[in-house]
């Protein structure tokens, strides 16, 4: 082991408005990621509540707040209620290809319009093509784009793209970077709920024991649904445990010193 992976250099951003609670401030602590050993630090920082974003890995460090807390699905434990099944039936005819990770403008066009719906006014609403690219291409680790196509034409068509995720593969799951999707289309409701179903199913195929989701921040309304993955661990000081939406969980952050 390398002393760049056992000693990386971190860094704290400026204070920020923070996107899920008004009137507070968020702030990141964050190192980059490169080297032959990015994977390894990549996954070692993912066990203790941070994320990744192209060359970078990031967890929260705000002042007087630790409302973010790291969430991951146990795929083994995991059986869909029954909106989940309709979903998996509604759905069961897409076209779903993991991708190497190349931008393509169609992928960008699906994002753009997203973006537009669910967070206009949002940082990334200001991406170019380019920065799209650069998202998805610039992955020190082994990642893949997963693409959800409605089916084959009659004529042999390709099927129109409704739904994409960036996703790393880690040595114990599945981690969900960005997913994106059609959201004006009423014949397709529900598919931002369907690509985490599917990655529940594909780690669980593969025997990849959690899906990771980000953060989740109680009293916040964009991260409820997380919660309806159960079961749903959270991370505190103590390592991860058992997490429901009723759970008052302690999210003080665990040490660093433990990579």
């Amino acid at each position: 082991m390398t002393a760049p992976f056992r000693f990386p250099r971190f860094f704290v951003t400026s204070p920020a408005p923070c996107p899920y609670l008004p009137g507070r401030e968020e702030r990141k602590v964050f190192t980059e990621l490169n080297g032959e050993h990015a994977d390894e630090l990549n996954e070692a920082l993912s066990r203790i509540g941070f994320r990744r974003s192209q060359g970078v890995a990031y967890r929260p460090s705000c002042a007087g707040c630790t409302a973010c807390v790291s969430v991951r699905i146990v795929t083994e434990g995991f059986r869909p209620n029954g909106t989940q099944r309709r979903l998996l039936r509604r759905h069961a005819d897409l076209d779903v290809t993991a991708c190497q990770p190349w931008a393509t403008t169609e992928q960008f066009d699906l994002l753009s319009r997203y973006l537009g719906k669910r967070h206009p006014g949002g940082g990334m609403t200001a991406m170019d093509e380019s920065d799209y690219a650069d998202m998805v291409e610039l992955s020190p680790v082994q990642s893949v784009i997963v693409e959800y196509r409605e089916p084959m034409g009659p004529n042999g068509e390709r099927g129109r793209l409704v739904g994409a995720c960036l996703t790393d593969r880690q040595g114990d799951g599945l981690s969900m970077v960005y997913s994106f999707y059609e959201t004006e289309d009423d014949s397709r409701p529900g598919l931002g709920n369907f690509i985490i179903l599917d990655h529940i199913l594909r780690a669980r195929a593969t025997q990849l024991p959690y899906v990771y989701l980000g953060y989740w921040v109680k009293g916040s309304p964009r991260m409820a649904y997380k919660t309806r993955y159960q079961p749903l661990e959270a991370l505190g000081p103590r390592g991860w445990a058992p997490l429901s939406d009723e759970t008052p969980a302690d999210t003080t952050p665990p040490p660093m010193d433990r990579l």
